[in-house]
């Protein structure tokens, strides 16, 4: 299980253009680091199977043994489709989650922007509810889709408070409920307009839609049959690279076998981790910092009245 930190931030920042940083530098999310007791192991291996073959047996070129680089030969087309199929397939779950969080802050800010002129300078405590919890839903969700809800990251309002909250339901589904009330609400006290509503409810309505596409995400993994197999595929063509390989390479099949070996396992671990973007894994989606972009848009486009008046609450 993932260990996730609050203030934590995702997504490595790069250029990509600097081509001797990635050739030199070997940042905390390389594979090469993530995988380096098995290249270390696989190297182990690929020594003991060359002293096997080469000076305890001694086995001539001719050897039956040599043929198994046919294998490899006949099945690399085979692995390098079945890796392309995964990495694609675990980016598009990537690029999707992007792509709904981007929604995300498109719709809040709209949100803010249709109810700003809607809301007179003297409603301050409806204008602050609404501040308040457009951005606490892009926490919620962020929260939800990690290690649950987190006080510190709710900001409460006159309006709705942090006792309001079922700790143990669906926190950004109780936020957004809360946000369409109020907007129902403000419409049976004449401050909305029915027609305003359908103004608003594109953004109401989305909130939830995004919430369930990134819970799609979060809670599909691959399928196990598939992941298995794929694992067993890749550890079994590995450990056989230097039974078929050492008679032509001799020593050189070990800097070999466990080349191929980081190849083919550095694909397998990319795609584990950009499967589920929504982690605190350096190459997951940059969540805190959209919701603070979040929090800041809306901040700006429903300001604070310069002076305290009186609420909306009487009004007919």
């Amino acid at each position: 299980m993932r260990k996730h930190d609050i203030n934590s931030e995702s997504l490595v920042s790069y250029n990509p253009k600097e081509w001797v940083r990635f050739l030199i530098n070997f940042p905390k999310a390389d594979t090469v680091r993530k995988l380096l007791p098995y290249l270390g192991l696989m190297a182990v291996y690929a020594f003991l199977v060359a002293i096997l073959i080469l000076e305890v047996f001694g086995l001539k070129d001719n050897s039956d043994l040599r043929q198994i680089s046919l294998m490899h030969s006949l099945l690399g087309f085979v692995i390098s489709m079945l890796l392309v199929f995964r990495t694609n397939t675990a980016y598009d779950r990537w690029w999707e989650g992007r792509r709904q969080w981007g929604a995300l802050v498109n719709n809040s800010r709209n949100l803010a922007l249709k109810l700003e002129p809607l809301l007179d300078k003297i409603a301050t405590e409806e204008r602050d509810f609404f501040r308040t919890m457009i951005p606490n839903f892009a926490y919620a969700m962020k929260n939800h889709l990690r290690t649950g809800f987190i006080e510190q990251e709710f900001t409460e309002s006159a309006l709705f408070h942090l006792t309001d909250l079922d700790r143990d339901g669906h926190i950004p589904a109780q936020i957004s409920a809360a946000i369409t009330r109020k907007v129902y609400e403000l419409q049976r006290r004449g401050i909305i307009l029915p027609e305003h509503l359908l103004f608003l409810n594109a953004e109401l309505l989305s909130f939830m839609d995004i919430c369930g596409a990134c819970e799609r995400i979060h809670r599909t993994p691959i399928p196990y049959s598939y992941s298995s197999f794929l694992k067993k595929f890749i550890f079994i063509y590995c450990i056989t690279l230097p039974l078929g390989y050492v008679f032509n390479l001799h020593y050189l099949v070990i800097p070999f076998a466990v080349f191929v070996s980081y190849v083919l396992a550095s694909l397998e671990v990319i795609a584990e981790e950009i499967e589920d973007p929504f982690g605190t894994d350096a190459n997951d989606l940059p969540a805190e910092t959209i919701c603070r972009n979040i929090k800041l848009s809306v901040q700006q486009l429903m300001p604070v009245a310069a002076s305290a008046s009186p609420t909306l609450s009487g009004r007919s």
